[in-house]
Order: structure tokens, then sequence, then C-alpha cells
């Protein structure tokens, strides 16, 4: 009788352990047999590197050269090793040297091809320099030199890698020790390689893991700067799209309005001019609803439009008020014509030297400032500058999240103008702008 296909259920491909299992070879073919013997050159350290940076001139060069010395001086040392832990002839010895020293120089070069070449000249090693009483499978040569070529390798690759390598390595201790001892007195040393290259590996895994840990986070940060910076650019966006949705409107409602009314104003007007007042009054009031509807997607469920018109110029005068109660002295000079500016100039122009004046409390409380606002010929040029602050100990990071200088940088790019900001010579902070007028809204004025 035989059994239900349930009994073979543990069995079959799909089972999580023989997924597993098939995963874990799959990996191991992809580490150590897939392209093993790539060709993968040790870069050099580059100019930022720990160790290269605070060098100068030809230093600096050669400190470039330093992981090729380290990898160097290691397979110099397993030669010396292998060649000096028999007493056999001048060429036995000189082979045994060379079966050390060109599995570690070459992890410099083809990694993973070095773990393979260290393990085939472990064998040849022990048939050329063993005797009854030399340890075994792994002369004191190859002994070094596979522990030199298992930490290079684990370095230059990863942890799953070095895992398969100490795996392995262990297989063939075992094999060569079980089948193999052929009766040596001092035994088998692969537990001694095994402890030994256990905890260099752990050790360098830790490595990799602390490193990628701190990449990633490095990354991360550095894409949460980037988002911040963006998210900050469309909020500043969005302030500046609200206010100038509040100017607009009221325009085109002043358009609308006296575009109704203004046939009331004429007796007995010609019906081509009533027809073309209605005109007007119609691409106003579509205008205007084209307007809300466009720009109201930008503003917050909870925004309200302001019940005042928005600041223009004129206001200044108050904000400054307000600026010396809150104890920053502050001085205003204006040069050049007064005159009237397009609205929008002159929103971004009162918001500029708002916000540069609230940078001032914000970072150096107690130092003074200056406003100078002159009316040029083509535009209208704005200068804050603001003492170091008396005390700078005093002075704590601010909280804010960076909106002032792009905000400010926004207003300017949106009228086509010109804005510079940076430290001045004395420690202080200067922002200056300009912001260019049409000709034709010269003229009007």
């Amino acid at each position: 009788m035989e059994p239900p296909d349930s009994a073979y259920e543990p069995y079959k491909p799909n089972s999580p352990e023989f997924r597993a299992a098939v995963d874990a070879l799959r990996g191991m073919r992809q580490d150590l047999f897939h392209d093993a013997f790539a060709y993968r050159p040790l870069p050099r350290l580059g100019a930022h590197a720990r160790l290269v940076r605070p060098l100068r001139g030809r230093m600096r060069e050669w400190a470039t050269w330093a992981p090729h010395a380290v990898i160097t001086a290691f397979a110099v040392l397993a030669m010396l090793i292998a060649a000096n832990s028999a007493m056999i002839g001048a060429g036995d010895n000189f082979v045994l040297g060379l079966l050390a020293l060109v599995p570690v120089l070459l992890t410099m070069v083809r990694p993973v091809g070095a773990f393979w070449a260290s393990m085939a000249a472990t064998p040849v090693a022990a048939v050329v320099g063993s005797s009854w009483d030399s340890e075994w499978p792994w002369l004191p040569g190859a002994f070094a030199c596979h522990l030199f070529v298992l930490t290079i390798v684990a370095i230059r690759t990863r942890p799953r890698t070095a895992a398969w390598m100490w795996a392995l390595t262990a297989v063939y201790g075992v094999v060569v020790a079980t089948f193999f001892d052929w009766g040596h007195s001092f035994g088998t040393n692969t537990a001694q390689l095994l402890s030994f290259s256990a905890l260099i590996l752990l050790a360098v895994s830790v490595w990799h893991i602390r490193r990628e840990a701190r990449q990633e986070v490095s990354a991360q940060q550095t894409v949460t700067a980037h988002e911040r910076s963006r998210r900050t650019l469309l909020e500043e966006r969005t302030t500046i799209a609200r206010e100038l949705h509040d100017v607009v409107a009221h325009h085109m409602s002043v358009v609308a309005i006296q575009a109704e009314a203004a046939p009331y104003r004429v007796e007995n007007p010609p019906e081509e001019l009533e027809r073309a007042f209605a005109t007007i009054r119609e691409n106003a009031v579509a205008a205007l609803t084209e307007l809300r509807r466009v720009l109201g997607v930008v503003r917050a469920e909870d925004y309200e439009a302001p019940d005042a018109p928005q600041p223009t110029l004129a206001e200044l005068d108050g904000l400054l008020a307000n600026v010396r109660n809150a104890g920053l002295s502050v001085d205003k000079t204006t040069t050049g014509a007064i005159r009237e500016l397009p609205q929008g100039v002159e929103l971004s122009a009162y918001r500029i030297v708002q916000e540069a004046l609230s940078n001032t409390l914000r970072h150096a409380p107690g130092a003074g400032a200056k406003v100078e606002v002159s009316y040029v010929l083509g535009g209208l040029g704005l200068r804050i500058v603001n003492d170091p602050p008396p005390n700078p100990s005093l002075v704590k990071p601010s909280p804010g999240a960076g909106h002032g200088i792009t905000g400010m940088r926004e207003r300017v790019t949106m009228l086509n103008g010109e804005m510079t900001a940076a430290r001045t010579d004395e420690g202080g902070y200067e922002v200056t702008v300009f912001l260019p007028v049409a000709a034709a809204s010269e003229g009007e004025a």
C-alpha cells in the first residue's frame, strides 16, 4: 500500500526548509564559484581617507597605497613563516614560501580566487614539507597564509562570503583529519585554525555591519535633508501663492464691480458701451472664478483669507515699531523718489524685510539692524543688515527649518529679481535685494 500524498508534503520543493537550502546553495555558488577569479583590483585610499587627509605632498601620494603595503607585508610574513618552519632542503623551503606568498598577494586583484588558491596550496605544502612530527594538515606557513587570506577576503567582500569560506575550510580540515591522518604525532590543528579565524571573521563581520549601518544612516540623512529642503520650498511657494491669490482676487473683484457700475454713471450710454462693460465684467468674473479654482488648491483646509488688504511698504513703519518693541534696535533709511509700485512688488518687499528682521531677532539677539529702501530707476532696492550679536555665547541654535532665506529667494525669483545673503566682515549678516519694476509701471506712477 502506497503512503498518501500528504506523507511527502514536508519534502516537496515548495517547503520552507527546501527553499532555504536552495537559497543557501545558490548564495554559495554566487559568492565562491560564479566569477571566482574575476579581476577586482584593490582600490587606493581616497583623498578624504582618515590616513591620507592630514598628509601633504609625496607622503600623501604614498599613503594612498597603504592597503597594498599592508597586504604585501602580511604576504612576506607568511612566506618567512613557511620557509623557516621545516628542516628540509632549500628548494623545498623556497616552494613552501611561494605557496604561502602567492595566495596572500592574489587577494589584491582576485580576492575569491585567492581563497581557492590558498585551499589548493595547503595540501601541496603538506606533501612538500610534511614529516611524522609536523603539524597537520595546516603547516605553519599554510596556517598563516590561509588565516591572512580569510581575513583580507572577508574585508574585501561581505559577511556571507566569509561564512562560506569558513565553512569550506572546516569541511576540508575535517575530511583530511578523518581520512588522511597518517599517524601524525601532533594530531590535527584544524580546531585552532577554525577558532582563530572565527574570532577574526566575527570582528570583520561586525565592522561590515557597522559600516553599512553608517552608510545607510548617512544616505537617509541626505535624503531627509533633500526632502526637508523640497518641503520647505513647497511651503514657501504655497504661502506666496496664497498671498498673490488674495492680491489678484481683490483687483479682479474691483474690475468686475467698476465694470458693472460704469454704465449707470453715464446718461443714456450707447448700447455698444453697455455691451463692452458687460463683456469686461463677464471676463473679470470668469477670470476670478478660474483663479479661485486653480489657486484654491494650495490653501490649507483651515486657511482663511485676511479681512484687511495684504501689507505694503506703507505699513513698513508699523513693522519696525513692532520689532523695536520686541527689543531690536533698527534704523530705516529711504532714498529716491517714493512712488507706488505694483502690489506684488510691495507685498514681497514687505515680507522680505519682515523675514530678515525676524532672522535677526532669532540669530542675533541684542544686535542692531539697519533697513535701507531705495527707489531707483527700474525697480526697488532693499538692504537689511544686522550687527554681530553682542554676546555670541548666549545665542542658541534656532529650531526653525530654514524657511526664511528660502522664502525670500522664492519671492525674488518670482519677480525676476536678484538677491544676496551672506555674513559681513564684522560678523553680522546682510541681505540685499533688487526687485525690477517695468517701465510702464514707473510711467504710470
